[in-house]
């Protein structure tokens, strides 16, 4: 059997607790309903780090942000990092992507032939974090209150601009895969940006929803929040210029009919492969690069290792994956050993260039067993002066930085994150072993070190490119415009049958 296609569809911002497919009562989200309907769902996957771009390498990498400097949303991804784009072409793939990856630095492609699009963010050192100044905003670029004020419906945003061609392109590409004489098979990311903030939808998605039937989400006493969600709370001025109720309402309504939309786009995708006889070889992914608080604990945005800010939506369907929930714990880190063993059919794999940091899901994906239960995850972005670390294992979780008291939790039965154990006697055996953990794991002193390092360097960089001419390592997507569609020089009675599909 030759090797199935793979179609890995990302959301930006999508937490798993705020779509139907994961039991919320409102959130329609037929597409990624089918495909769990007939795939497997994930139900205990994490990003390695809240953060997008943070986030997004370490996927791509299999490894840690600790072991390829991707520290924050302006950490450059080194080019001599091997991804799965990478290695996926080594196994005789095409590998193309469209849309976002949030890519820093001048490599804009890590291992895809070829890029349909733009980003939708800079690739500078633009948005670079001062640990040196952390109690300090800095206004141009962090989050804040403004997202909320904003958030209703639109006929068309920057956003919704972004998504259309994303989607568009990828479809296009679907369609040329099935054209082509190339009988490679392929690897295709679409990544949107939606749901992500600034919560704004087209009315046609927003008016699925009744609006006063908007759920609110369960807010404890401000008082009793742990230190890094009061600093995330100061740092996009929740706790001083505040909102509202409405703007709360408001805000949830737009990623409600934003989710659905990005879902919408996961059903075009799939009715491509369907009209090109594509879908039955073909593994389909959907995840996200991190999740939104959503207004849960008085927080927005991501950041922080709490359920709704690290859990990731993951669902597999297609040739070989089994029907099913899986409930083991696992992580972004996990993705590139499944799609080797997805791409070689569980044979040998290509020489690797580094070290992976996860394992194969390959087993649970087609119904069988895993011993393993467990994740780590690193944040060392904004709204910190320490590195922050996180161990999920079965039930529990605990969360360790330098300058805030350990937190763990027990998440089954605790979902909301409520109830801190560290303290509590019966635990402090537990508490004591993942404090134990976390010291041999990590060398929390030298990752602040060399955090702090970069972000001088990249601040002195930034600030040289801010004089003279501007030079951007932002991706610009080229056009053969003279060999597009009918050209005199092509035989014209030959591009017709040889465009279409089903072929002549």
């Amino acid at each position: 059997m030759s090797a199935p296609n793979i179609l890995l569809v990302m959301a930006d911002q999508l937490a798993p607790h705020h779509t139907g497919t994961y039991g919320h009562r409102l959130v329609k989200t037929p597409a990624m309903d089918a495909l769990a309907e007939r795939g497997m769902r994930f139900d205990a996957s994490y990003c390695h780090s809240p953060l997008c771009a943070p986030a997004r390498f370490s996927f791509l990498a299999g490894q840690p942000i600790s072991a390829i400097g991707a520290w924050d949303n302006a950490a450059e991804f080194p080019a001599s990092v091997p991804t799965l784009a990478h290695y996926l072409r080594t196994s005789g793939y095409r590998t193309s992507l469209s849309g976002k990856m949030h890519f820093v630095g001048p490599d804009q492609l890590h291992g895809f032939e070829e890029r349909l699009t733009t980003d939708i963010y800079p690739a500078d050192f633009a948005w670079t974090p001062n640990w040196d100044a952390a109690g300090e905003r800095i206004d141009k670029w962090y989050h804040g209150m403004d997202t909320l004020k904003e958030a209703g419906h639109a006929a068309m945003s920057y956003q919704i601009e972004y998504d259309e061609e994303v989607g568009h392109a990828a479809k296009r590409r679907l369609f040329d895969f099935a054209r082509d004489i190339d009988e490679r098979p392929f690897f295709m990311v679409a990544s949107f940006i939606h749901p992500h903030d600034p919560y704004v939808a087209r009315p046609e998605w927003w008016n699925l929803y009744d609006h006063d039937d908007i759920d609110m989400p369960d807010v404890p006493d401000l008082e009793t929040l742990d230190p890094h969600t009061k600093r995330i709370r100061h740092g996009i001025q929740a706790d001083t210029v505040g909102y509202t109720d409405e703007q709360v309402r408001n805000s949830r309504h737009g990623y409600y009919a934003n989710t659905s939309y990005f879902d919408d786009w996961i059903g075009q995708l799939v009715t491509v492969l369907e009209e090109t006889r594509q879908r039955s070889n073909t593994v389909v992914i959907v995840t996200s690069d991190h999740g939104d608080m959503l207004g849960d604990r008085g927080a927005w945005f991501k950041m922080s290792f709490h359920e709704r800010s690290a859990r990731v939506p993951l669902i597999m369907a297609g040739p070989g994956i089994a029907q099913g929930i899986a409930t083991n714990v696992n992580s972004h880190l996990d993705i590139l050993p499944t799609l080797l063993d997805i791409a070689t059919d569980g044979g040998p794999w290509p020489e690797l260039g580094a070290d992976l940091a996860g394992r194969s899901l390959w087993e649970l994906a087609t119904g069988g067993q895993d011993d393993v239960d467990e994740t780590f995850g690193e944040y060392t972005g904004e709204m910190l002066s320490h590195p922050m670390f996180m161990i999920r294992r079965g039930r529990y979780k605990y969360i360790h930085c330098d300058s805030d008291p350990a937190l763990l939790f027990d998440i089954e039965n605790d979902p909301l994150e409520r109830a801190n154990l560290a303290q509590e006697a019966s635990q402090r055996s537990r508490a004591d072993a993942f404090a134990a953990e976390i010291s041999t794991r990590w060398d929390s002193d030298s990752i602040r070190t060399a955090v702090i390092a970069s972000q001088r360097a990249r601040r002195a960089l930034h600030s040289a490119m801010e004089h003279g001419a501007r030079t951007s390592w932002d991706f610009a997507p080229t056009r053969d415009a003279a060999n597009e569609y009918v050209r005199n020089h092509m035989i014209w009675s030959e591009v017709g049958p040889r465009t279409r599909f089903p072929r002549l």
